[in-house]
């Protein structure tokens, strides 16, 4: 179990569940008319999937320039994210 979880093979898994995750809210979205729109889900989710990324180069050893770059994508798209969900201010 400890080769699974080192070789990244872990975060793999994960990153399927998410990728499973987004089709079948998209599926019940197109079916039903409720639930995040994609582009909602997937804001939702991106900053989460590169926090996944930057840990599976540090399991597996990759250059930390790698991580770094994931965490630095992963505060963008929380940016992102928080400024799509912030309400408008309207005179």
């Amino acid at each position: 179990m400890s080769d699974f979880f080192l070789s990244g093979y872990i975060v793999d898994l994960i990153l399927g569940f998410v990728v499973l995750e987004v089709a079948v809210l998209a599926a019940y979205r197109q079916r039903t008319g409720s639930g995040p729109a994609l582009g909602d889900l997937i804001s939702m989710l991106l900053p989460g999937v590169c926090l996944l990324l930057a840990m599976r180069v540090v399991i597996i050893g990759s250059d930390w320039t790698w991580a770094a770059l994931f965490l630095l994508l992963s505060l963008v798209c929380h940016l992102a994210d928080l400024r799509r969900r912030w309400p408008s201010r309207t005179s």
